[in-house]
């Protein structure tokens, strides 16, 4: 079984491609089951699409739901679409997210912290000066977050646990080994999953999102596993899936899993 959860398509603002390129892609690469997963609208202000190249206006989510309840239909016995969606962690505005998604059937939904302190995590000018004990304090904020959004319960999938490495890998040389500890097991008490998310390549620090040091660590909690490729483009779906799935096994993992109506489907690692 071959499957891809985080995918984004243009209404984003920084990816290319419809919706369905992305599904003729998956099919294309032998996948069976293909999340559809682009960015929410950001809710927090009153604007119709405050960061037009982050993520799509709020006029488009029922638009986008629409599109791909119809793919869904229109490709069934081909390949199984999903509709999940990536949402920001924000919890100041956590219950206004909660509130909107839950007027939509989401096969899933995928949260993400992508800003600590209000600074975007991919934002390599935020280390500038800091000190030793300033950057052990961001970090352990971020897993922080990470394990506030698991607690929440608003999702089924917490995307790219490591990612503030993206474009600064020293990152994770930054010691905070106890608090990601932490965040694991606490993951793994709400019953969420993590995603390996092969997007790591298209930063500075490349590789996968999250290391081989906190894929073994999860093993060892019993946190759950799932796959997304991150893709801003058609031709990145299924990116690495096969190296992906040999080195989870390497680790110890036996099995992964997709979520469909929001209910756990495992499959085994072979």
């Amino acid at each position: 079984m071959k499957f891809d959860l985080h995918t984004h398509h243009f209404r984003c603002g920084h990816a290319s491609g419809n919706i369905r390129d992305y599904i003729e892609s998956a099919i294309s690469s032998g996948l069976q089951v293909i999340g559809i997963s682009d960015h929410t609208p950001y809710l927090g202000r009153e604007e119709e699409q405050a960061f037009p190249l982050i993520s799509m206006g709020k006029s488009e989510l029922s638009s986008y739901v629409q599109e791909v309840l119809e793919l869904k239909e229109e490709y069934s016995g081909v390949i199984d679409v999903l509709l999940g969606i990536e949402s920001d962690y924000f919890p100041i505005h956590a219950e206004l997210y909660r509130k909107t998604l839950a007027a939509y059937p989401f096969d899933y939904i995928i949260g993400s912290v992508h800003h600590v302190e209000e600074i975007s995590i991919f934002n390599e000018n935020r280390w500038k000066k800091l000190d030793t004990e300033q950057q052990i304090a961001v970090k352990k904020e971020y897993y922080r977050m990470i394990q506030e959004s698991a607690q929440s319960g608003m999702f089924q999938i917490l995307g790219h646990i490591d990612a503030m490495k993206g474009n600064y890998p020293p990152f994770s040389e930054i010691a905070a080994h106890e608090e990601i500890d932490e965040t694991l097991k606490v993951i793994a008490a709400c019953d969420v999953a993590i995603e390996i998310n092969t997007s790591g390549k298209t930063k500075k620090s490349g590789g996968w999102y999250p290391s081989d040091a906190i894929l073994e660590r999860a093993c060892y909690f019993g946190v759950d596993v799932t796959f997304g490729s991150d893709a801003h483009k058609p031709e990145r779906v299924g990116d690495e899936l096969l190296e992906v799935s040999n080195r989870l096994k390497e680790i110890g993992f036996k099995e992964w899993v997709y979520y469909k109506q929001k209910q756990k489907q495992v499959v085994p690692l072979t």
